[in-house]
This record gives structure tokens, sequence and C-alpha cells, in this order.
């Protein structure tokens, strides 16, 4: 087994070596295989299962699958680490698989499956989280041993966990990859995180542009107390998105108002008269 470098966290050969292997089980019957009950990831990519089948077919599946005997079902075995790799081949059609067998309890179970996709980036943020809270609620583990075995720092794995704390609207667009590992950090934290969120849905905002837009929305809340119209900062900015200026609407309880458009040389005062002029 190759040596794990210091400071890069466990890796699956590192985990092996503490785990008793029954090396001359190395095919398995793909219908012998089932899916790890810990498995942090939910969804699989379409496309990238299309890859990984296109390449099974060419070269076969050589990186081998680990899993461990069933209790419950001496015949079948539970896929640890490896189930991308199971579910390309059954989609390539074949019928056996190279498999490690291994004895690992639960712990260990949960700790390969979330060595492997982390370390392979495979997780989207709140399957990451979740996975770093099993190892705290049903194994014991705290914050400072879950970075050591990841190879993160404390702060990553604290602010990583605080994703589960957003409303479930918010962290089921984030399950549906909706919203990315970025909009949910900029989200963590916020009073109004599920209206910011339809926001960036809404004007399909960039993870910049969702900071700028909560930047604003924050000064303006402070500056006028509370008193805009939350759906009229979420205009001010699509409208200073498509023209690249500063825009404050004032608007009254009769829905009458004025705009102000900003400039700061003659250039951009042009551009406010251009588009003036070619709209009206």
């Amino acid at each position: 087994m190759d040596k794990i470098k210091k400071g890069l966290g466990r890796g699956l050969s590192s985990l092996i070596g503490e785990t008793k292997v029954e090396p001359q089980k190395n095919q398995l019957p793909i219908s012998d295989l089932v899916p790890n009950k810990y498995q942090p990831r939910k969804i699989f990519d379409e496309s990238n299962l299309e890859d990984l089948e296109n390449s099974i077919k060419e070269r076969g599946v050589i990186q081998p699958i680990i899993v461990r005997k069933l209790n419950s079902e001496k015949t079948k075995f539970e896929i640890i680490a490896g189930e991308r790799r199971w579910l390309a081949a059954q989609k390539a059609g074949l019928h056996y698989v190279p498999v490690v067998v291994t004895e690992a309890d639960n712990l260990k179970s949960l700790e390969f499956a979330i060595v492997e996709n982390v370390q392979r980036q495979d997780l989207n943020p709140l399957e990451e989280a979740q996975g770093y809270k099993r190892l705290i609620d049903e194994f014991s583990y705290d914050q400072e041993k879950v970075s050591k075995f990841i190879g993160k720092s404390r702060s990553y794995i604290a602010n990583s966990l605080r994703i589960l704390t957003l409303p479930k609207d918010v962290i089921k667009l984030i399950e549906t990859q909706v919203l990315t590992a970025g909009h949910a950090k900029i989200l963590v934290g916020l009073d109004n995180a599920s209206f910011v969120a339809n926001k960036i849905v809404e004007n399909k905002l960039s993870v910049r542009q969702s900071e700028n837009f909560v930047k604003i929305f924050k000064n303006k809340k402070q500056k006028l107390k509370n008193t805009k119209d939350p759906n009229i900062l979420a205009l001010e900015l699509s409208i200073s998105n498509k023209i690249g200026l500063n825009v404050d609407i004032q608007n009254n309880n009769r829905n009458k108002g004025k705009i102000y458009f900003e400039y700061k040389d003659l250039d951009q005062l042009n551009k406010i008269i251009e588009i003036i002029k070619n709209y009206y």
C-alpha cells in the first residue's frame, strides 16, 4: 500500500490496511452486490455515469470495488466504496466485477464512503455535510477528529456543517444542485435565506452577483431601516446587472416614486441617455 502523505487525511489504501482483507475473492457476480446504506452520495450524475460506462465497455472495471459480507444475507456483499463503478458496470452489461472483500464495521464503512467521495470531489456540499454529521452523531466524532480524518481544517468542517442549518426549501435546492456550493456559503447565516435563494434562482444570479445582491440588500436594509420592499431591492439589482450602474428606486405606498441612476463620468451618463433614447 502506498503511504498516505501527512496532512492529506485518510486514503482508501490506509483504511484497507486497517481491516482484514480476503484477497482470494477477486471476482463476484454483479447481482451479489448491494448498495451501501452509509453511502453519503444520493445523486449520481447521469452524464458522468455514461462516461464511466463507456470506459468500462472498453477496458473493464480497473479499480476493484471494496465490499463487505452482509450479516443478514451471507451470499450478498455490501458495497463500501465503488457504487458508481457498480452502477456503470450494470449499464455496461457486465456479469462479474473485481472486488476486495474486507471485514469492516459500520463506522469503517461510512469512513470508506466519505473518503472515496470527498477525495474525488464527488459529493455536493449538502451530502458532504451530512456525511460529517453522521460521523459526529452516530460514531461520537468531534469536529477536530473529523478534521484530522478528512485532512481538512476544523474551520472547513465547521463551515460545511453550517449548511445543514439552512431552511428545508433551500436545502432542497442545494440537494438538487439548483444552487451551487458557492451559493450555499453565501446563504448560511442569513435570516432571509429562503427569499435570497429564490431571487438567486429567479434571476439566475452567479455566485459573484449573489454576493453583491446580499451586500446591497444588507446595506439598504440598514440604511432604510427595513422600509424598502425586498422585491424593490431585487429589482434594483436586476437593473444594475443589466446596465452595469448602481440603481436606486424610491417607491411609496401608492406605487409612485423616482428612479436614480448613479454615474461617475460622462461616458456613463451618455450610456444612460442612449439606453433611454433606444427604448423610448
